[in-house]
């Protein structure tokens, strides 16, 4: 059997990411599909526990390599129930968030550079690399003000907290904004960058043609 497709989405808190999930995931169906959705962190129940840990504001302060390598557990766990054996049956998994956003948040963010984050990457997760990735940037400034506009509400709906990225300052997320950046310069092969202030659907257009154009041809 044909190896599936891995799928990822990108982008900074309040880029779209989740909306955009639903539509693809849903797309994909209509054609016949049936993609596995997840998210990183988290997916299974372990890595649900260390995403808790990971974004829960009272877990600060955790040293930049504690987070990193929380990071890769949460992933590890994922690949391993999850990712790995949807691939090996054929399947086409969606998930938002890979080891991109470790490069974007940690590597960039946290400042422990790219290369420790790659090389825990091929330790870890064996080298497995999402056949594309669609990163979603839109203005930095609305962006960020809705990630943390949204994860109040979510707290104050459903009790749980998840603000502990959000809280950082603006100059964090622009090294984040700028590895994201630097990261899609390098891989312009596996890496579909959707820039600027676009609606909805303009968005899922961009997705679906990519999508549709680079990887539909192999399942």
């Amino acid at each position: 059997m044909p190896r599936g497709v891995f799928i990822t989405l990108e982008g900074l808190d309040g880029s779209g990411k989740t909306t955009q999930i639903k539509r693809l995931a849903a797309w994909l169906t209509r054609r016949g599909q049936e993609p596995v959705v997840l998210r990183q962190p988290g997916g299974t129940p372990t890595s649900d526990r260390i995403r808790e840990i990971l974004l829960d504001s009272r877990s600060a302060p955790l040293h930049p390599m504690t987070e990193a390598a929380l990071m890769f557990a949460a992933r590890a766990q994922a690949i391993a129930e999850i990712i790995r054996p949807a691939l090996d049956a054929g399947k086409i998994v969606v998930c938002d968030r890979f080891t991109d956003s470790t490069e974007a948040y940690q590597g960039g963010g946290r400042q422990l550079g790219s290369a420790a984050i790659l090389d825990l990457h091929r330790l870890i997760c064996g080298g497995l690399q999402p056949d594309i990735t669609l990163l979603l940037l839109p203005g930095f400034e609305a962006s960020l003000a809705r990630a943390r506009h949204r994860n109040l509400r979510v707290e104050a709906e459903t009790g749980r907290n998840e603000n502990r990225f959000e809280v950082e300052q603006d100059a964090f997320y622009r090294r984040v904004w700028e590895k994201y950046r630097e990261i899609a310069a390098r891989e312009p092969d596996r890496v579909v960058l959707i820039e600027g202030d676009l609606s909805i659907d303009e968005v899922h257009e961009q997705i679906v043609e990519a999508v549709a154009e680079r990887l539909l041809a192999k399942v």
